[in-house]
């Protein structure tokens, strides 16, 4: 009896580890399918059904996303969303633009109300974890400014002692304002505003005596005053500003087709490859160019893109260096410096499309 007893043990036993085996199985089956699920529910489906692009941008910052007389938006970040429409539809005008405040574009982001954002926002690192948000490659390199009036005769921070500075609201220029300000042992007064329009009519009027934003972004305005040459940036560098594209957290679809679009920008410009002469390039011999234009291998398909994505954005976009200088470059005199290609000294660099 004890040996039957001890068979039936060793047949139980055997039958629960089959059992095991076929729910770890079972298990990795309903993997496969939540893996297929969740790249079905990607944002990257639901705007090619859509038929069109949801973009969150500034609307009211010019060279980076402004509306003109004609009502129609301009600058590097709109350009950005016109790429990855190009990329998906080949038509750069398959967007549609949502002016975003500070304060309200990372929850029209997380809520859906956007399919992403590019309004020169700066990637730091409780936007990227606690915040939600996903950042795709850095477009445009900054640093935060001061801009006073050249018969306010300050010359550095310390000149502002006691004196009042204009900023927006629900930025990271606040935080770095406050803390450069305490290092120093200065003493000011913030006058913050949540519109952006705002913040440059009040140091126009003198409500302020400076007024603090990405170096950029004064370059842009001083432009638009009403006496540019009346003005001028202080030579301090308060902080690094990169900015560029976002996307929610939990969907790697979606972030990698809007990450590798915005690589493609810069990539093309590397290859030499701009909107004027791309069709030079149809009969071309470089493996990598071949890859990168779509006419040999899989590398759009493998991400849910037309295999061409790149060539399309070229066509009616540009490459990285075309959007610069057609909206910062000519406009506003401003150099690329960092914004330059990593072979001329810059930070831009893509990875191997392969």
């Amino acid at each position: 009896m004890a040996k039957k007893s001890t068979f039936n043990q060793k047949l139980s036993s055997l039958l629960i580890t089959g059992l095991l085996a076929l729910s770890i199985g079972g298990c990795g089956t309903s993997s496969d399918n939540n893996t297929e699920q969740s790249t079905t529910n990607s944002r990257l489906e639901t705007v090619k059904n859509r038929g069109s692009l949801v973009c969150g941008v500034n609307g009211q910052l010019p060279g980076f996303s402004f509306v003109n007389e004609d009502g129609e938006y301009s600058g590097m970040d709109v350009d950005v969303c016109r790429a990855i429409a190009s990329a998906l539809f080949d038509d750069p005008n398959q967007v549609e633009f949502r002016d975003l405040s500070a304060t309200e574009r990372f929850t029209a982001v997380i809520s859906g109300e956007v399919d992403l954002l590019s309004r020169n926002t700066t990637w730091t690192l409780n936007r990227d974890t606690a915040a939600g948000m996903e950042f795709a490659p850095t477009t445009f390199y900054d640093g935060q400014g001061i801009m006073i009036t050249k018969a306010s005769n300050i010359k550095k921070l310390e000149d502002l002692n006691e004196k009042s500075i204009c900023a927006l609201s629900g930025t990271t220029t606040e935080q770095n304002l406050a803390d450069r300000m305490r290092k120093l042992g200065v003493t000011y007064e913030p006058v913050v505003f949540d519109d952006p329009d705002a913040v440059y009519a009040a140091y126009e009027q003198g409500r302020c005596e400076a007024v603090t934003s990405d170096r950029s972004q004064l370059t842009a305005r001083r432009a638009v005053l009403a006496n540019p040459q009346d003005h001028e940036l202080l030579t301090v560098v308060l902080s690094k500003e990169p900015l560029g594209p976002l996307v929610t957290n939990g969907d790697s679809q979606w972030f990698d087709a809007v990450k590798w679009i915005t690589y493609a920008l810069m990539q093309a410009e590397e290859f030499g490859i701009t909107s004027a002469n791309l069709s030079s390039f149809d009969n071309t011999e470089d493996p990598q160019i071949q890859r990168f234009l779509g006419q040999v291998g899989n590398l759009g398909e493998d991400m849910g893109l037309p295999n061409d994505f790149a060539a399309r954005i070229i066509k009616n976009v540009g490459n990285y260096g075309e959007i610069y200088e057609k909206n910062i470059g000519q406009p506003f005199g401003l150099e690329r410096g960092l914004n330059n290609l990593w072979t001329n000294g810059g930070l831009l660099y893509a990875p191997p499309f392969r």
